[in-house]
């Protein structure tokens, strides 16, 4: 008889840890953005959460000014840094708990680089963190405390676009998807340096672009959250661009998810991850409200 398949469910309310303050643009203007004002309302997008060597739980992500809806995507130059006091995951996750900290590598601290600093990664390696970033080239930042960050290059470029980078580390290698064109693909490498070709893992429906992949191994199989795009929103309001609606996929390999998905989640950009004793959560940004949300989720 075959094992039964396990799907994930959110099971309870988002609890938003992190709501954005204030702050000044670091520049350069763009069309709706100046270079040194300061902006009451930013908005953050596709992040990362994970624990840190000070004891606390940190999350990286895409931030910029609140701008009008014609240009959602206004001054995405540099990533929010959020820090939750000291404690288990299940200890800060209280609403508005995190700190907003000094927002992370701005154009000044990445000469020579594009300027869009998107989606944010973070992996353990060699006694350092890894930070990978995009849109492409994807990017390499490195940090001894994830608070001082140093840009190290560029590690591959695509020839149609490379965003929002996710990573794996599964069987002695690394598993990087990332977003092309409207195809999700996947590139591996054992030192975070040398990545092999790239390979299209998925496709949505017609007509709905994927952003943000999460690929976890759970159990004895592997799952891809993606959240999708129709194209479709409320001009009339910058939050109706980041829809909320994931998909998730199963497969008995990392590099190939055939057929439908098994479930749709209620989150947009969302993080995957565990905590110290295992249990699993979801994050979503923008969605239920401004910010960065945590939820527990439970796999039947």
């Amino acid at each position: 008889m075959n094992p039964p398949v396990l799907v994930p469910r959110i099971a309870g309310e988002y609890v938003t840890v992190y709501r954005p303050g204030g702050d000044v643009f670091p520049g350069p203007d763009t069309a709706e953005l100046k270079a040194g004002a300061w902006y009451p309302e930013w908005v953050p997008n596709d992040h990362m959460v994970l624990p840190g060597p000070d004891g606390a739980w940190h999350a990286f992500g895409i931030t910029h000014p609140l701008t009008s809806p014609a240009r959602v995507h206004d001054g995405e130059f540099l990533s929010f840094h959020a820090r939750s006091p000291q404690g288990s995951l299940r200890e800060v996750l209280q609403d508005g708990l995190w700190t907003d900290l000094p927002k992370v590598l701005p154009p000044g601290e990445r000469p020579g680089e594009r300027l869009e600093n998107h989606a944010p990664f973070i992996v353990w390696h060699g006694g350092q963190y890894h930070m990978l970033y995009g849109p492409s080239p994807i990017r390499r930042a490195t940090s001894t405390d994830l608070m001082a960050w140093t840009p190290v290059g560029p590690l591959f470029a695509e020839q149609d676009g490379a965003r929002d980078p996710n990573v794996l580390f599964w069987d002695g290698v690394y598993h990087l998807v990332f977003c092309s064109l409207d195809e999700v693909r996947l590139r591996t490498s054992r030192d975070l340096l040398t990545w092999s070709e790239s390979t299209t893992i998925l496709r949505l429906p017609e007509g709905i672009a994927p952003e943000s992949p999460v690929l976890i191994r759970h159990r004895d199989a592997f799952y891809l959250f993606v959240c999708g795009w129709d194209g479709v929103w409320d001009q009339r309001d910058v939050a109706g661009a980041y829809q909320h609606v994931t998909y998730v996929f199963r497969s008995d390999r990392p590099d190939h998810f055939p057929g439908a998905e098994v479930t749709r989640l209620d989150a947009h950009a969302p993080e995957v991850f565990q905590d110290e004793q295992g249990d699993w959560f979801i994050s979503s940004a923008e969605w239920p409200v401004r910010g960065i949300s945590i939820a527990p989720l439970v796999w039947d």
